[in-house]
């Protein structure tokens, strides 16, 4: 119901936003870490992506919509805000896109996403909408109400609707709701969704309109639709509504009361009224009735043509979707052949394949089949020859020629009932004279000439297909399986076979294809009995000999000990026939499955893995072909002595020395796992000596030791050990600033790669320090201010042993900066701050979170900083190296720099070119020789050489421009024309 209810609250503010003149709008969607949180099972960021890839399929693609999303790429760090998508028509597919590629990972700074979404809107400059859909508390701006109400007075006409999404925090929900009333949005949450919806859809339809749609039909309110022009007056009583306007149907939005519609039909001037009164919500149809209007046509034929051809039709007429131009018989409406008048003019269409009067029509398939226009034509006959020997064995590949029209489709077939029914055939366009398979059956058969149409039979011949003989040599007996040697004499047809079955039996054990050569191989069945090998011809799978053979069971013998410890590797003495893929095996007695196996290919004796259970079990001799088992001899498997000794109790995560008794197998392990589960959580390898070391779970509790075989993970044998807490503490200030590194001293196991950390309680970690490094350990604080803990926490399944509460105060920064500079220029900055490894002063766009230049604080205070090359309203920052945070910003106006280039309009190749400058000079400025459009340049020279410069002049005469260069981004800031000529 949640999922339901937030679709009807965030469709309902894509309508109202749409209904406002259609401003532009920004959804500002939460991507902070709490939106992991479940609904009924589910996330709630997946909740939100699926209900706005549905919504959006009905948002308005002429509006403009942007995505701004927070919180989802860095943990603790409040100008974690991206506008993905910037607003404007058609980007729902972006949206969507970008909505489902949201990770949930940091903080919650709502207030400042609505402020970056509404300068993305312009708000100042244009009316602008920002709807949020967030699920908690601000955690960065410490006053939603103050900035709401400052981006109302400073927008043009800013509206922020705030979607309340599983919130209960009262703190949460007063914010939410100030933002959307210093703004008059709506604030609603997602429990009262239906009251949204009435409330929402009342504003969206006042004044209540309704959509009128008149249609001018022929005939039946229910018939076609006029296809000639329409022109519509409507009068209300309010006076004309429309005047001679074209349409049909004609779509008009329209209030309450009566109209008066008159439709005219412009191509005979008809005319057709009706009236309609609007008196509530409901789409209305107003339909005004015409009588049929039939347009002209002509069709054009040859007088006669043969039966079956193709002929071509001109014709004329209006070449409506689905008209036809038919063929009938005379004083007959049944259509005989077709063609559509969208295939072009003239169209191509076939004959009727049976002689007579015919006629062709022109066929409107919207007025319910009514011919408009018709012409008469002859179908004269069309005959066919056959010409074929008139006997053939049966199987037998015969050559016939033919005559006849060979219109596509026709084709050469073989029957016995006049030619209705096909037992072979090949297409006419196949060729002449044509290959044509006799069949399978003697007897008296019939070639057909048969046109694919209507399957008309126009020419035959009598063939008599007589019976064939074949010869079968192979062995009387042979062993099961056993692949013997057939010689065979016989048509040798394509894909012929010899087989061997049982007698009576329709099918095949195995098969061998004569293309294979006489003698061949057969293999034989398994299963010794009484046999046949047989001709079998591909066609029909017609038997044409038989050969009667005895299949007589194999010697087989197996010889292996009659005990054998679980798991291990057995000796097996074996004879037996050794067929390719033969194996030994060793299953349950009267069970098909089989545990484990070795093929006899392998040698003899070979070795036989025993199941890992007790039992009585049967070793086998299965021969590969259907795995026939033609050999068992019962071995019974016992249970392995086995033992482990190690102690009572154990620390979580601690390693303890394991002895251990058992078979040692390849792969065996020692394990450790809670009693009467089979999972286990840490385990080592028995291979790995005796004693040997395995890791406690990091939980205390009751667990068990155990003797694990490789082979099916079973277990054999099992030792219980309590695991207790371990001993830790954990000593540190109870305050510290943001970004600080604190001192925490600790006990603890000191286990590989545990660790010293610090995090929001219920959350990730930010910082850690491994104690591996000493005691006190050294842990950077987080750069947001807020209440932490600080944890130690072992490397097993980063489990947490001891926290320890501690509150990050918020750390401050002060940097004196001029209110203007000139682009380019280094100022010289003083400040004061925490002064952090790698901490940075940088100088960006103001909104933006990216800086143009920077320097360490650690090249002191005061400290240069270059300004960016263009113009424009900056910021200068102190930026602290973790998370790039920002402690202090002062705004700044870079004014734009100039310079001025002295040189001759022209210049000979053969002279020197001296420019002379007035400009900044900055470090690495120059000035360089271009094509005008050309962001290249040829040759330069730096202004550090003096003024005036030389410039080596380019290798080629023609026109070009000197530039003056700012050394940064090459950024240009002064230009003077120059040609040079020969």
């Amino acid at each position: 119901m949640r999922f339901l209810a937030s679709t009807i609250l965030l469709t309902t503010f894509f309508t109202a936003a749409a209904a406002q003149d259609r401003p532009n709008t920004i959804l500002v969607m939460d991507g902070s870490g709490s939106m992991w949180g479940q609904i009924d099972g589910t996330a709630k960021i997946t909740i939100a992506q699926q209900v706005v890839s549905s919504l959006l399929d009905e948002f308005p693609a002429d509006q403009g919509l942007g995505l701004t999303v927070y919180g989802h790429r860095e943990r603790g760090n409040c100008t974690d805000i991206e506008t993905i998508v910037a607003p404007a028509p058609g980007t729902v597919g972006d949206i969507v896109t970008a909505v489902n590629g949201i990770k949930p990972l940091g903080k919650t700074p709502m207030t400042d996403a609505v402020i970056a979404a509404a300068e993305a809107l312009r708000y100042t400059e244009d009316s602008a909408t920002v709807i949020l859909v967030s699920d908690g508390v601000e955690t960065c701006n410490p006053d939603p109400c103050a900035a709401a109400r400052l981006l109302e007075e400073a927008g043009i006409d800013f509206t922020a609707h705030v979607i309340g999404f599983d919130v209960n925090d009262p703190e949460a929900l007063a914010q939410m709701q100030c933002i959307a009333e210093e703004t008059g949005g709506q604030f609603l949450t997602a429990a009262n969704a239906s009251e949204l919806d009435l409330a929402m859809t009342a504003m969206v339809m006042e004044p209540a309109t309704v959509t009128g749609t008149f249609e001018a039909r022929i005939g039946t309110a229910d018939g076609p639709l006029v296809e000639d022009p329409i022109i519509w007056d409507i009068i209300s009583e309010a006076g004309q509504i429309t005047d001679d306007t074209q349409g049909n149907p004609l779509t008009l939005d329209m209030s309450e009361g009566t109209y008066q519609a008159t439709a005219y039909r412009i191509v005979d001037e008809a005319e057709a009224e009706a009236e309609v009164t609007i008196a509530g919500p409901g789409d209305v149809t107003v339909t005004v009735i015409f009588p049929e209007t039939l347009p002209a046509a002509t069709v054009s034929a040859p007088e006669s043509a043969p039966a079956g051809s193709i002929i071509a039709v001109d014709w004329t007429g209006p070449n409506r979707d689905g008209d036809q131009i038919i063929i009938t018989q005379q004083d007959d409406r049944i259509p005989r052949t077709t063609a559509r008048t969208s295939g072009g003019n003239p169209t191509e269409i076939i004959l009727p394949p049976t002689p007579g009067n015919y006629e062709v029509h022109y066929l409107l398939r919207d007025r319910p089949n009514k011919i408009i226009a018709s012409t008469p034509i002859t179908v004269t006959p069309v005959t066919a020859t056959i010409i074929a020997p008139d006997t053939g064995a049966i199987g037998e590949t015969i050559s016939v020629e033919w005559t006849g029209p060979d219109y596509p489709g026709d084709i050469i077939v073989l029957a016995q009932d006049g030619g209705a029914s096909t037992i072979n055939s090949v297409r006419t366009s196949n060729g002449n004279p044509l290959d044509l398979e006799l069949p399978s059956e003697p007897g008296i058969y019939e070639i057909h000439y048969r046109m694919r149409q209507s399957a008309t039979v126009i020419g035959s011949k009598e063939i008599e297909v007589t019976d064939l003989k074949a010869q079968l040599t192979a062995p009387d007996t042979a062993v099961a399986g056993e692949t013997v040697t057939v010689g065979w004499e016989g048509p040798d047809y394509d894909l012929d076979f010899i087989a061997v079955s049982e007698p009576g039996e329709n099918g095949n054990i195995n098969l061998t294809y004569t293309r294979e050569g006489s003698p061949l191989g057969l293999e034989m069945p398994p299963i010794p009995g009484d046999y046949e090998i047989r001709y079998t011809l591909r066609q029909d799978r017609e038997v044409i000999a038989t050969k009667p053979i005895t299949v007589t069971a194999p010697e087989v013998s197996l010889t292996a000990p009659d005990t054998a410890i679980a798991g291990e590797t057995v000796a097996v003495g074996w004879t037996g026939p050794d067929y390719n893929l033969d194996y030994i095996a060793v299953g349950v007695p009267g069970e098909r499955n089989y545990i484990n196996l070795t093929y006899t290919r392998d040698g003899d004796p070979l070795g036989l893995e025993m199941p890992a259970e007790p039992g009585d079990y049967e070793i086998r001799y299965t021969m590969r072909q259907d795995n026939t088992v033609i050999a068992t001899r019962p071995i019974t498997v016992t249970k392995a002595e086995v033992g482990l000794n190690a102690p009572d109790t154990a620390i979580v995560g601690e390693t303890v020395t394991v002895e251990w008794t058992g078979p040692d197998y390849n792969l065996d392990f020692i394990a450790v796992g809670e009693p009467g589960e089979n999972n286990y959580i840490n385990y080592t390898y028995t291979r790995d000596g005796n004693p040997l070391g395995v890791e406690m779970p990091p939980q205390p509790g009751n667990y068990e030791i155990r003797y694990t075989l490789r082979q099916d993970n079973e277990i054999i044998a099992r030792r219980p050990i309590t695991v207790t807490a371990a001993e830790v503490s954990l000593t540190a200030p109870d305050t510290a600033i943001a970004g600080s590194t604190v001192a925490v001293d600790w006990i603890g196991p000191d286990y590989n790669l545990d660790f010293i950390a610090v995090g929001e309680p219920g959350e990730g970690y930010v910082n850690y320090s491994y104690t591996r490094d000493g005691s006190p350990a050294q842990v950077e604080m987080p750069t947001e201010p807020g209440s932490y803990e600080l944890r130690y926490t072992l490397r097993q399944d980063n489990t947490i042993l001891m926290t320890r509460p501690i509150e990050v105060t918020a750390v401050k920064a002060t940097i004196n900066t001029p209110a203007s500079a000139n682009a380019g220029e280094t100022l010289t900055l003083e400040w004061e701050g925490p002064d952090y490894n790698l901490d940075f002063i940088s100088v960006g766009p103001v909104g933006e979170n990216a800086y143009v230049n920077y320097t360490y604080t650690r090249d002191g205070s005061p400290l240069g900083l270059q300004m960016p090359p263009e113009p424009g309203e900056y910021e200068i920052r102190y930026q602290l190296r973790q998370d790039s945070v920002i402690i202090f910003r002062q705004p700044i106006t870079i004014n734009p720099v100039k310079a001025q280039l002295i040189a001759p309009d022209s210049i000979t190749m053969n002279d020197d070119l001296i420019v002379g400058w007035d400009g900044p000079d900055y470090n690495l400025d120059f000035i360089g020789i271009s094509k005008p459009g050309d962001n290249r340049y040829e040759t330069y020279s730096y202004t550090r050489d003096g003024n005036p410069v030389t410039l080596r002049l380019p290798d080629a005469p023609g026109d070009y421009e000197l530039r003056y260069y700012m050394g940064q981004d090459n950024t240009i800031i002064g230009t003077r024309p120059i040609t040079i000529t020969e």
